[in-house]
């Protein structure tokens, strides 16, 4: 694991990106935050700035990851927010126990049926799309109309995103060099299971109304592993509430982990 990055006062607060995610994917929200909280970021293995490990084309390797990184910087107990893979991350070390309060927004890991299948097969398509595209990303994300295309996914409302911000994230699914290996370990592998550890924190499950990855059906099964959590629904986002709602996702984070 890489050196983290510490930003902001207060009460300490780990932030997990997602597939093929890097720290700055926080961007949106990361000064609401630091006012209140010193913000523990970093980039997963195979991630952004930090070499793969052996394991890291795998959730249970990048898990163990985490697990490590805590352990090391003596983080027991910390509060974690995680976005999509980096939810289920927070989520299955609440589930082992010794967690803070966790915040999961739109986690994966609940796909049954034919939403596995849709699941690899419309992200891995769109990475393919977007490695041919790469040279060419700055520029085509600051198109509105080609911005919408790209993100349709991921975002309810991707015209109003910000065209740079945009262009740094999917560069990033572009090379992350482990992304191929885990959408397969991720869309074949076993459901996230529950509940949380006795002695983890309270679960707040953050689900965007809109999500077309993560779709908001599986926020039932969420709930069923979680049986204790909380459920927020963010009316108007996809599946990144801190892009589409960043205040609203900001008042979450920090009232779930107060």
């Amino acid at each position: 694991m890489n050196q983290i990055i510490r930003r902001g006062a207060g009460k300490p607060l780990m932030m997990i990106h997602g597939l093929g995610g890097h720290w700055q994917s926080w961007n949106p929200i990361l000064d609401r935050l630091a006012r209140s909280r010193e913000l523990i970021l970093f980039d997963l293995p195979g991630h952004g700035a930090c070499p793969a490990e052996d394991d890291s084309g795998t959730f249970s390797g990048l898990t163990a990851s985490v697990e490590r990184l805590i352990a090391s910087e003596g983080l027991g107990g910390i509060d974690i927010v995680g976005s999509s893979m980096g939810a289920r991350i927070a989520l299955e070390l609440a589930r082992r126990g010794g967690t803070g309060a966790v915040v999961a927004l739109d986690p994966g890991g609940f796909w049954d049926g034919w939403e596995r299948g849709f699941f690899r097969s419309t992200i891995g398509l769109s990475v393919k799309l977007l490695r041919a595209l790469r040279g060419s990303l700055p520029a085509i994300s600051r198109n509105r109309i080609a911005r919408t295309a790209l993100l349709a996914q991921l975002s309810a409302r991707p015209w109003a995103l910000d065209p740079a911000e945009v262009a740094l994230e999917l560069d990033q699914y572009a090379r992350t060099p482990t992304f191929d290996a885990l959408v397969d370990d991720l869309g074949n592998g076993a459901m996230q299971t529950g509940p949380a550890a006795a002695d983890s924190g309270p679960v707040t499950i953050g689900w965007g109304r809109h999500d077309r990855l993560c779709l908001p059906r599986q926020a039932k099964r969420a709930m069923a592993a979680f049986p204790s959590a909380r459920l927020h629904w963010f009316e108007h986002s996809g599946h990144f509430p801190h892009w589409d709602e960043p205040d609203a996702a900001a008042r979450l984070i920090l009232e779930a982990s107060r």
